[in-house]
């Protein structure tokens, strides 16, 4: 990618001062279409306001994080997930001193490219798509990025800045091995694809701000899918304190506050837990930083460790809540009785229109005649970018006007 000249009017739009290996704006890599930037927003700013703006961040209000929409209106949804994602990042960002623009634009556009139904759909694509060259929602999420969304006249996808992009290829962590590249690993097309002309370096780590993007998603979720579980009825306030991590918050809120309604404990054991695995990743990270003393960006993508982490002691503890939200919460047979059910939408519309694409919305056959060079597996990818782009509603209506004999004549 080119690299951009200086401009210190960009630089100065910042929150604030930043560390010496975080990215600045003024030197970025720049974006695979040159636009002129803005006197007054730096180019992760614009990436921000462009992912905010996306037709496929709006879509994430009704797709499921656990639970699908008509469940209950107090459960999350990827939006409001992301939204979560995105205040936890943007203050761990501050207190580490590194770019809080490009660590927001990450978290706001990590999710972008989740089917419905939450993990079910993800899986149930997977399975459909195994021999026309899978699905993985981490690339699809690029492919949102960079091909799918279509609101500009000059180029296909958001043109977001090669640091945002490139914090949602690896926010992870390094894809490949050493010298190894990406057709090597059997990395997911678009990754592939794309890495040709912008070179993601899938070798190394990516910047500190994806890094905290990637560590505040899973401060989120082991958060917010408690105090899910909790609403829900799946565990209960009592089952979770065998959770180490769980039972000390707990222990601590009782002796502060001996009357505490269940509802109110369970509301302050949530901002208890968030509030721990922040303060210990801003301690772990800030040991880990004076240990390499990295004196650029460059510094940290090289190095042989994450910079942004868990302390060993805590990762044990999250670790075994994970562990307990999979066992009593993820495979509750009520989860797993919803999740087969709209498993079988999934597939079902998958191979419909793989069987025949007219049943497909005129645009979306548009682009197999004009994009999906003719084979199956081309044809097979776009089949999956329009189910992918679906919400649990917009995908149920759809299962319903195409094998309900009885809908829209009722």
């Amino acid at each position: 990618m080119p690299q951009h000249t200086p401009n210190d009017s960009a630089y100065n739009y910042c929150a604030l001062p930043l560390a010496v290996y975080a990215c600045r704006p003024d030197l970025t890599s720049g974006r695979r279409f040159d636009e002129g930037e803005s006197k007054y927003r730096t180019c992760f700013q614009r990436d921000r306001d462009r992912i905010i703006h996306s037709e496929a961040f709006r879509r994430l209000k009704y797709k499921t994080q656990v639970f699908v929409y008509h469940q209950g209106d107090h459960y999350r949804t990827r939006l409001t997930h992301t939204l979560e994602v995105a205040q936890i990042t943007r203050a761990l960002a501050r207190a580490l001193m590194v770019n809080e623009d490009l660590a927001e634009a990450i978290a706001l556009a990590h999710d972008l490219g989740h089917p419905p139904f939450a993990h079910s759909g993800e899986e149930t694509l997977q399975a459909c798509m195994a021999d026309v060259g899978g699905f993985d929602h981490n690339d699809q999420s690029l492919r949102v990025l960079t091909f799918i969304e279509r609101k500009y006249p000059a180029f296909f996808g958001l043109n977001l800045s090669w640091e945002t992009l490139e914090g949602v290829v690896k926010h992870n962590g390094p894809l490949v091995a050493k010298g190894q590249t990406a057709t090597d690993a059997g990395l997911p097309v678009t990754i592939t694809e794309t890495d040709k002309e912008s070179d993601w370096r899938l070798d190394t780590f990516a910047s500190i701000e994806a890094q905290v993007a990637a560590i505040a998603d899973d401060i989120a979720y082991n958060s917010h899918d408690v105090e899910d579980g909790l609403r829900a009825g799946l565990f209960t306030l009592e089952d979770i304190q065998d959770v180490t991590l769980i039972r000390d918050i707990i222990a601590t809120a009782k002796k502060t506050y001996p009357d505490l309604s269940d509802t109110l404990l369970a509301y302050e054991t949530i901002r208890e837990m968030i509030g721990a695995m922040v303060n210990d990743v801003l301690a772990e990270t800030q040991s880990r930083i004076q240990e390499l003393a990295p004196a650029s960006p460059e510094d940290i993508r090289m190095a042989d460790k994450q910079m942004v982490a868990f302390s060993a002691d805590m990762l044990e503890k999250v670790n075994e809540l994970r562990q307990f939200l999979w066992s009593r919460m993820y495979k509750h047979h009520t989860v797993c009785r919803s999740m087969h059910k709209y498993s079988r939408i999934v597939a079902d519309l998958y191979h419909s229109f793989m069987d025949d694409s007219s049943l497909l919305p005129n645009k979306w056959q548009e682009r197999i005649r004009d994009e999906g060079d003719g084979s199956d597996i081309g044809k097979a990818r776009i089949v999956a970018d329009y189910i992918a782009s679906m919400t649990d509603r917009s995908a149920i209506k759809e299962h319903e006007d195409l094998f309900e004999p009885y809908w829209k004549v009722r």
